[in-house]
């Protein structure tokens, strides 16, 4: 071995030819090793094995000493361990600086030992902690002659990309990129080091960086993605090999993932100008195959020499193999040498439109998505997706001999995916959002806003509303090791027509952050649950999710319920109450996720809801299917003076105030406000998207104080009443229904733990719920029965409105029998005394009849007491 090659300075102490005096041989003095040396030097080299070699090792006492100077070691004296830590460490980056100097070592090769920087005093100590508590000094960047200006060049960009300078300007500046962005805190350099910590090979670039840092190096990446991306995969990784030198043994190449692309593409809008440009797409997984290996680095096998052939890149155009063997010119057979070949994760998506998105009366278009290497189940079926990636074609000869002339089949190849999530909502609000929620939640009466703000283009039901509030926080979910409860409330709107349940329905998709729409008889069992269908690449049996799969995490509205066929209707029995989907079909047994709210619109079976009938007796639905709904809302087009007249004025304020030229109609008579919200100020609509997911993300409220006695007793008073008049049964999931709307009654107000007033406003809708379902005689019987509770801890106002409204409308149909032509006065006197009378059997104080009174629900409604004449009138002319 070399001594001057490993760096040690050569001394005639280290001679081989060193004589002995005490040995037959003479004595070598160290002209005669000089010689000695200069003379091997001129020939092929000397035989270190010979029959004299142990000549080599016979101790020379002159020269097998170290050289002693007393006055040196006299003036050095003792160090201590301190200063021999300092002197060692100072050696070491002597020794660094002298290596990297001469260019012996590159400074991306060399080890944690001999890395380190000036202030690292401790390294010999724990050299790796060292390494990582140091600043990253990046090392200069390669000298280029001469930048490639790409403002001078004239010519396709296909042209420019193949030029060496401007591959090597580009690596430049993308390097440049990655080790300076940001000012105080370098952007980047933080990313590739949390990479590193996560032991992750994927580097995130934000695209507004990267066109803020250069231009056209942004243009480039997206117009030419497949040439430009090597380059930036090349760069990342240098940088993180610079970095940590040792990272290389984890990660083989570092793949840098281009985010936030300005512009969005739908599915349906991509043509071919898009072809081999990125492109940034977003829509509902609805397929996935399982993984598979691709070749990325082909070695073939010469049957007739042996020899190992390659690598060959393969790309995924087509498949590439040897035409000849360079070894003995024959020209196969070739066989593949699997155990040399490298390979590549792949994967392939169904991406299809996201449902909200579909044009009406259009079929939802689908593309397919390929996933490579770390991008692998990144996304499941059912999850709605964010992709950007490269648009481009493959030959598909299925497709060919289908059509019969020469057609490409488009595919996009994944660079980054993100799926949606609740957290990435609210994620994306801003401070000034959040703090406009907490004043809105500071509100005690924040329900009501919230309740009012559901749907505010439809007049009245008051308790459709507040069911579809409570579906769209939900409730908890809780998940043991042996027993799961679902959190999310089921709701049935079931009506006469023109009550606008669909209309309720429509409210729902574009509020809720993820819905699926479908109808009765659009949908079957399969397209409700899951479909077993043939892969078309590996002709497997794959599972195909359907719409209570797709809105997983979301709700899932089905119109026209009844209309559905009662085995497709009985699929999804499981998917409400377990919230999953068992598939047992083509060897696949697996179970599926369908965590999602159902609220289901159906008509009566006669046209119209008779209320003479049960609700059972209503509507074709099985007694399982209607167990399963946490509320179920009627809906009654009934004949009501007073209501229709309102009814009346504010769709026809509706249609008034949006018409496009609006302005032109200030002229227009007052509106009333819609009954019961008047007085209540609605809450705007984006902020009402995003109270909603605030609350769903943030809060999940716990049952820590409960009045287990009046719970229990409401619960034994139900089940004794459905005994006596039949109608709807009662069980123990309504009892769970109570809980979960007690919850979400809770994450309306923003609250961590469920209240008392939250249980009683979840007794209430239930009771609503219960009575509407029962005949009209037995209904008022129940009502009273059940009082205390309907009353107990609540606003008082809409109660005392609605009994004097029954008043009203009494007074009305008495003076219409007496009218001779059905000209009623303008004004309308009820007796106060009765009224007092009626509302006292509600368990009312007169405290609370005063505050009604004074309140501005009863003067809104033209309403006005006269104490002195013991009258209460009704102004039924707008004006006055």
């Amino acid at each position: 071995i070399n001594a001057e090659y490993m760096g040690i300075p050569w001394s005639p102490m280290s001679s081989r030819d060193s004589g002995d005096p005490d040995r037959s041989s003479p004595p070598v003095s160290e002209d005669d090793l000089v010689a000695d040396r200069s003379t091997d030097d001129d020939d092929d080299g000397e035989e270190l094995v010979h029959g004299n070699m142990a000549e080599d090792y016979r101790p020379i006492p002159q020269l097998d000493v170290y050289e002693h100077d007393p006055a040196a070691e006299a003036a050095r004296g003792r160090l201590t361990a301190e200063q021999r830590r300092q002197a060692e460490a100072a050696m070491r980056r002597r020794d660094r600086e002298t290596r990297v100097s001469e260019g012996r070592v590159p400074r991306a090769l060399m080890t944690s030992d001999d890395d380190f920087g000036p202030d690292d005093e401790g390294a010999d100590v724990d050299a790796e902690a060292g390494l990582r508590r140091q600043e990253f000094r990046p090392r200069p960047m390669d000298v280029i002659d001469s930048l490639f200006e790409f403002e001078s060049f004239k010519g396709p960009l296909k042209e420019m990309i193949v030029l060496e300078n401007a591959r090597r300007t580009i690596h430049y500046h993308f390097r440049n990129f990655l080790v300076n962005f940001g000012d105080d805190q370098k952007i980047y350099v933080d990313r590739i080091r949390q990479m590193c910590t996560d032991n992750q090979r994927s580097l995130v670039i934000h695209y507004p960086h990267l066109a803020a840092h250069h231009e056209f190096i942004a243009l480039y990446t997206a117009e030419l993605p497949a040439d430009i991306l090597p380059i930036f995969h090349a760069a990342a990784y240098e940088v993180t090999i610079e970095m940590f030198p040792h990272y290389g043994r984890i990660a083989s190449e570092i793949f840098v993932r281009i985010e936030g692309l300005p512009i969005a593409d739908n599915l349906r809008d991509l043509r071919h100008i898009h072809l081999n440009v990125l492109v940034n797409v977003s829509g509902v997984v609805t397929r996935r195959t399982s993984v598979f290996p691709q070749l990325l680095e082909v070695k073939f096998n010469c049957e007739r020499c042996h020899e190992v052939l390659g690598p060959f890149p393969q790309n995924s155009g087509k498949e590439i193999k040897p035409q000849s063997c360079y070894h003995c010119t024959s020209k196969g057979p070739f066989t593949l040498n699997q155990s040399l070949t490298v390979y590549r994760n792949y994967q392939k998506l169904v991406l299809q439109e996201t449902p909200g998105t579909v044009p009406a009366g259009r079929l939802p278009r689908s593309k397919e998505v390929i996933l490579l290497h770390d991008l692998i189940d990144k996304a499941r079926p059912g999850e709605e997706v964010d992709i950007i990636g490269i648009y481009t074609h493959t030959y598909d000869s299925h497709l060919n001999i289908r059509q019969g002339f020469p057609v490409f089949k488009t595919v996009i190849e994944a660079n980054y995916v993100q799926a949606h999530k609740i957290a990435d909502a609210t994620q994306q609000l801003t401070s000034e959002d959040i703090e406009a929620i907490r004043r809105v939640a500071a509100d005690p009466h924040v329900s009501d806003r919230l309740i009012a703000s559901i749907a505010p283009s439809i007049y009245g039901h008051l308790d459709v509303k507040t069911a579809i509030c409570l579906a769209l926080f939900g409730g908890q979910s809780k998940d043991s090791k042996f027993h799961k409860t679902r959190g999310d409330i089921n709701v049935l709107l079931l009506g006469d027509p023109g009550t606008a349940k669909s209309q309720m329905l429509k409210y729902v998709e574009k509020t809720a952050a993820r819905v699926v729409y479908t109808t009765g008889q659009g949908a079957s069992a399969v397209g409700l649950t899951a479909a077993v269908q043939r892969d078309p690449v590996t002709r497997e049996w794959v599972l195909e999710g359907g719409a209570l799969v797709l809105a997983d995490t979301g709700i899932c509205i089905i119109d026209e319920f009844d209309k559905m066929n009662d085995q497709d209707r009985t699929s999804i029995h499981e998917a409400m109450e377990q919230q999953s989907i068992s598939i047992s079909k083509a060897g696949i047994v697996t179970t599926l996720q369908a965590r999602c709210s159902i609220i289901a619109a159906a008509n009566p079976v006669s046209g119209r809801y008779e209320p003479s009938k049960t609700l059972p007796e209503n509507v074709e639905l099985t007694e399982p299917i209607l167990s399963r709904f946490d509320v179920t809302c009627v809906l009654r087009d009934t004949v009501d003076p007073v209501l229709d007249e309102r009814l009346a004025w504010f769709v026809v304020g509706s249609h008034l105030r949006s018409h496009p030229s609006s302005e032109e109609f200030h002229d227009a008579p007052p509106v009333p406000e819609p009954f019961p919200d008047d007085g209540v100020e609605k809450i705007p609509q984006d902020l009402l998207r995003k109270y909603i997911r605030y609350a769903r993300m943030n809060f999940k409220p716990r049952i820590t104080q409960l009045d287990d006695a009046k719970v229990v007793g409401f619960y034994q008073q139900m089940r004794d009443e459905c005994q006596k008049c039949g109608g709807m049964s009662v069980g123990v999931r309504h009892l769970e229904s109570i809980i979960r709307m007690a919850e979400a009654r809770a994450r309306m107000h923003l609250r961590p733990h469920v209240q008392n007033e939250d249980v009683d406003a979840a007794i209430v809708v239930m009771l609503n719920s219960f009575i509407a379902s029962q005949k009209a005689a037995v209904a008022s019987a129940m009502r009273a029965s059940f009082a205390k509770y309907l009353t107990e801890r609540q606003d008082k106002v809409p109660v005392l409105m609605h009994a004097l409204q029954q008043l009203l409308r009494e007074s009305l149909n008495y003076l219409k029998s007496k009218s001779v032509d059905d000209v009623l006065p303008d004004k309308i006197t009820i007796d106060l005394e009765e009224f007092q009378e009626r509302v006292r059997s509600l368990g009312i104080s007169d405290r609370d009849l005063n505050t009604f009174f004074n309140s501005k629900t009863f003067s809104a409604n033209r309403f006005s007491i006269h104490r002195h004449a013991g009258q209460i009138l009704y102004t039924q002319n707008a004006t006055d």
